[in-house]
């Protein structure tokens, strides 16, 4: 069984293309600032549906990657003569040089947003393990702007444009309930979260990118004695490579006293090269265990999350 782990990060300032638009064919107009679309769940990664440069397909969603990444088997760009070197870097290797593209537009129906940047990396790998269509993976340039949704229950995102404190400009009252929320700090582009596993602190990155949450294998043996092995599993990083993990269930993780996780499938990782890409000292990533559990609303500006009460529970 492979693993594909999506967990890109990139750098640099981006060359100029000619580009056009993108948008979101079955998303939902909430308000002139808001809008709500539809995922489908490809194994544990949350992929909508877009039309890009004439092209129908889908984009994963994912808060680990700066940048909208495009599919290189479907977008050709030449690089250009003084574009910058570049690399892009996931938990296993390294990416090198990726192509460019600089979005003119991106709308989400009539939601804009304008000159974002984007690299043209190969997808393929991906595209055949999950058996889609994969035009490319929607990042941070493109959440930062709004207080982003993430509900696995009823799996749809709901974008909702924010000012530069993070207010909603949508007026409209919330039509949800906001049982509790945690503060976190943004490092680059990553959410970094201080999370508890048992009454041992450590700092976890929140990914959605992330199919199964990760542990440092180096992490101490207080740690490591609530992590419960069950399987090898192969991992696939972000340009193909393979890598043996361990799989297994970690316990009693927390945010809170009032912010606490069932058993979550994890596999053991070496974050060494994740921490070194990223500027960031993680102890391990949350991604899908802890959506599922959680109905999520992400605010970069405020650098809080916000956690939704599901329709069923008291």
């Amino acid at each position: 069984m492979f693993i594909i782990l999506v967990f890109l990060y990139s750098v640099g300032i981006s060359a100029t293309g000619k580009d056009k638009l993108v948008s979101f064919p079955k998303a939902e107009i909430l308000s002139e600032h808001a809008t709500r679309i539809p995922f489908k769940l490809i194994d544990n990664l949350i992929v909508i549906e877009a039309e890009l440069l004439d092209q129908r397909g889908n984009f994963i969603i994912d808060t680990g990657s700066e940048t909208l990444i495009l599919n290189k088997s479907h977008f050709k760009s030449k690089a250009s003569k003084n574009q910058d070197q570049r690399s892009t870097s996931g938990v296993i290797d390294l990416i090198d040089n990726p192509l460019e593209k600089r979005l003119k537009e991106f709308i989400i129906n009539d939601i804009t947003l304008e000159n974002k940047d984007s690299d043209v990396i190969d997808l393929s790998h991906i595209e055949s393990s999950k058996k889609i269509h994969l035009l490319g993976i929607i990042g941070y340039n493109i959440l930062k702007d709004y207080e982003v949704f993430i509900d696995m229950y009823l799996n749809q995102i709901t974008l909702t444009r924010v000012d530069k404190n993070g207010e909603r400009l949508d007026t409209r009252p919330l039509l949800e309930t906001v049982i509790d929320s945690v503060d976190f700090k943004l490092k680059r582009h990553t959410i970094v979260l201080e999370t508890y596993v048992d009454k041992h602190k450590l700092k976890f990155g929140l990914d959605t990118g992330a199919e199964y949450n990760q542990l440092n294998k180096r992490s101490s043996k207080k740690i490591l004695k609530y992590f419960y092995p069950s399987q090898r599993l192969m991992l696939m990083g972000a340009s193909g490579k393979k890598i043996e993990v361990m799989a297994g269930k970690l316990y009693r993780v927390k945010l809170t006293n009032t912010i606490y996780f069932a058993p979550m499938e994890t596999l053991l990782t070496n974050l060494n090269q994740m921490n070194e890409a990223f500027g960031t000292n993680l102890d391990g990533v949350l991604g899908y265990e802890f959506f599922r559990q959680q109905r999520t609303i992400i605010n970069y500006k405020k650098e809080k999350l916000y956690f939704v009460k599901f329709p069923h529970r008291n």
